[in-house]
């Protein structure tokens, strides 16, 4: 189990064979106010896509404390001179209980609440067509509530996004992940699944 404050979070990924370099990559990082979760998928295979998706990293590493929009503007520009990549991020902010997230493209994103009463079992991530570092749609970011034992799951188009039928949020979020990876991999790209459970 992997920590960070107030959230604990787990990562399975899968490297389509023959592809030294996958484009799929996460972030997992500590700022100021809470904890910035995300994951980028460099478009196409191979040297490029894996190129565009660790600039799109580095920069979210080094401005990390940013808001969610200025996060995706600043990889936009950077991302310029390359494939580009989609991806989406949820920022938790310690002090209010509360997530921002965004998607610019096809990593889907799910929250699960632990408790029952609370709305519908799941929410998901509106996504945004378009290619950070091509062409940009108009920005916005949504927020909600969380509560201790609340869920965060993102995944790669390597994922069959029908596992949220059904799923289980009872275990650990290594357990969830390799879970996911292992029922729902398509096998025919790369995936990665993202698991970050908030726990107050």
């Amino acid at each position: 189990m992997r920590t960070k404050p107030f959230i604990e979070w787990g990562v399975a990924t899968f490297a389509l064979a023959g592809a030294s370099l996958p484009g799929d990559r996460h972030v997992v990082l500590s700022t100021p106010k809470g904890v910035l979760v995300g994951v980028v998928d460099g478009l196409g295979h191979g040297q490029e896509a894996a190129a565009a998706a660790d600039i799109a990293v580095a920069t979210l590493c080094q401005h990390a404390e940013e808001a969610i929009i200025g996060l995706f503007q600043q990889c936009h520009e950077r991302l310029h001179r390359t494939r580009g990549v989609v991806m989406s991020l949820a920022s938790f902010t310690r002090a209010h209980g509360t997530m921002t997230w965004m998607g610019i493209g096809n990593v889907e994103g799910f929250v699960f609440r632990a408790s029952a009463t609370v709305g519908p079992r799941y929410s998901s991530l509106l996504l945004r067509g378009g290619v950070v570092g091509s062409h940009l749609p108009p920005l916005y970011a949504s927020s909600l509530s969380v509560m201790p034992g609340d869920t965060l799951i993102f995944s790669t188009d390597g994922i069959r996004s029908d596992y949220a039928e059904g799923l289980s949020t009872a275990g650990r979020p290594q357990q969830i992940a390799d879970s996911i990876l292992a029922r729902y991999s398509k096998g025919s790209d790369d995936a990665l699944v993202l698991i970050a459970r908030y726990i107050g």
